[in-house]
């Protein structure tokens, strides 16, 4: 099977520098960023502090900085949030120009590092020019298969909790780390087992409905249509009306549990 590489215009990056730099992440951060090694990638987010996703955050360790990738247009509101909690931090937070890619349907190119959700979606990395065989929508087809949301897409900013949106599923929260932004109603959510809804892929007849369009288990709703294209699409679900028929603006709506789901519950 071939490989296929795709740049990704929708992140943008931001670098993370200075004697303050792992420290002041980690506190901030669902991810430890204290133990990053330069060459590694991890997934992570910074919620509000009530607990809400604000951004969804890739981050790459660099010998004496940290990269973060970002929703491109979220990147100057993270620098302004950034700038906010850096007070008396000994840092350097500054927007930088490099190509994000992804690699997947195949052997790794060199360069390429595993996504930190899950092997099933590939590798990213970060390049200036690189050659590239496929589109991002390319990409966001493959992501969409394999059924890992995108937060940027699926969860307006501070609306959403990252469980919600499987971040503990997909390696997006160090439960072990200590504190972070949010930490305690995250952590509250996941030791009581408190979790009514999460986002799914289902596939559905038809053009994609907007977003938002109810589902409806019968006469109850059991969720919502997020981002997606003809035919499938992530919804945020409720757990406990998954069973019976559902629909969506009359459509009959299958649900699908990923593999990698099944793998990490």
């Amino acid at each position: 099977m071939t490989t296929r590489i795709a740049r990704l215009d929708s992140r943008a990056l931001i670098r993370v520098s200075g004697p303050d730099a792992r420290p002041f992440l980690h506190d901030l951060l669902t991810q430890d960023v204290e133990t990053l090694k330069p060459g590694e990638l991890r997934f992570g987010a910074l919620l509000s502090p009530p607990g809400r996703l604000l951004f969804d955050l890739f981050l790459w360790g660099e010998p004496d900085a940290v990269v973060l990738d970002v929703a491109a247009d979220r990147r100057d509101s993270l620098l302004q949030r950034l700038a906010m909690y850096r007070l008396r931090a000994q840092v350097t937070v500054e927007a930088i120009d490099r190509g994000v890619l992804a690699a997947w349907d195949g052997p790794l190119p060199e360069g390429f590092v595993a996504d930190p959700r899950t092997p099933e979606l590939g590798g990213r990395s970060l390049a200036d020019h690189a050659a590239t065989d496929a589109t991002e929508g390319d990409w966001q087809a493959h992501r969409l298969a394999v059924g890992v949301p995108d937060p940027t897409a699926d969860a307006p900013s501070d609306k959403t909790y990252p469980i919600e949106a499987n971040f503990d599923l997909l390696n997006g929260i160090n439960f072990q780390k200590g504190c972070f932004v949010g930490q305690e109603t995250t952590s509250r959510m996941k030791r009581r087992g408190a979790i009514k809804t999460r986002m799914l892929p289902i596939t559905f007849d038809g053009p994609l409905p907007p977003f938002g369009a109810e589902i409806l288990n019968g006469e109850l709703r059991a969720g919502e249509v997020l981002s997606g294209r003809d035919g499938g699409a992530m919804a945020l679900l409720r757990l406990d009306r998954l069973d019976g028929a559902l629909t969506v603006e009359e459509r009959p709506v299958t649900t699908r549990r990923p593999t990698w789901m099944e793998t990490s519950t």
